[in-house]
């Protein structure tokens, strides 16, 4: 299923759910921004969360998602990580 978004905004349980199928650091999943996130790798995983409900653009994007593992598909071959 394709979700677009900022049409229909991701809510704090299923970004939670993304933070807990990503491997790597919660601030994986926030673009830096100089303005409003300019360093999210210092994230935790509530701080995520109310920065990308606040901020959806802010985003890393495609996450792919498949059972209990996701991965932030930037290149997109790295969803066949998910199908191994």
């Amino acid at each position: 299923d394709v979700v677009h978004y900022l049409k229909e905004p991701l809510d704090r349980a299923t970004l939670e759910g993304f933070l807990t199928r990503l491997p790597g650091d919660p601030g994986d999943l926030v673009r830096a921004d100089a303005d409003l996130c300019p360093d999210p790798a210092g994230l935790d995983g509530g701080a995520v969360v109310d920065v990308l409900l606040a901020h959806p653009k802010l985003m890393q994007r495609p996450v792919a998602v498949l059972g209990d593992q996701a991965v932030i598909a930037r290149p997109s071959e790295l969803v066949l990580e998910l199908l191994d």
